[in-house]
């Protein structure tokens, strides 16, 4: 986060950390206290250093439309800005397909933040995924436009 608040680019995450943040520790807290819902996988380097983190479930974020079909959705993707382009990402978004091949599920979807320069849509796009819908979301430093995108497995 520290590098998009040196970047001016507060919109999608705010300008102080998650953890000084009640709810956002409380968001953690679920994904990481309830195994049922929430599978949370996490990406380490040779040392054992947590480099991403991947959380999936088969429930959608609230500001989702319900899809016609049973679905895994990526709720949450972060990685250690320090390794950009290892592919850390890539690995994760891959782990997540391979989990709803597992359970049977053909259809991944993932929301991100989609004002500004629209990169982050542009990541999910260079990994197979298609937008479907957008969103907005009140928050208190304004609207928080979003962008759903989807890909089948």
């Amino acid at each position: 986060m520290a590098w998009l608040v040196s970047l001016g680019r507060t919109g999608q995450w705010g300008d102080q950390p998650w953890s000084s943040l009640p709810a956002a520790v409380e968001r953690v807290h679920a994904y990481t206290g309830d195994a049922d819902t929430f599978l949370v996988r996490l990406a380490e380097d040779e040392e054992g250093t947590v480099i991403g983190c991947c959380v999936v479930s088969e429930q959608a974020n609230k500001h989702a439309t319900v899809a016609d079909e049973r679905e895994l959705y990526v709720r949450n993707l972060v990685t250690d800005r320090s390794r950009k382009g290892s592919g850390i990402g890539a690995a994760l978004i891959a782990d997540a397909l391979a989990e709803a091949r597992r359970r049977g599920i053909g259809l991944v979807r993932v929301d991100c933040y989609a004002d500004g320069d629209r990169r982050l849509v542009g990541q999910y796009l260079e990994l197979g995924f298609t937008p479907t819908e957008t969103f907005e979301v009140e928050q208190p430093s304004g609207l928080w436009r979003g962008q759903i995108l989807e890909i089948r497995v």
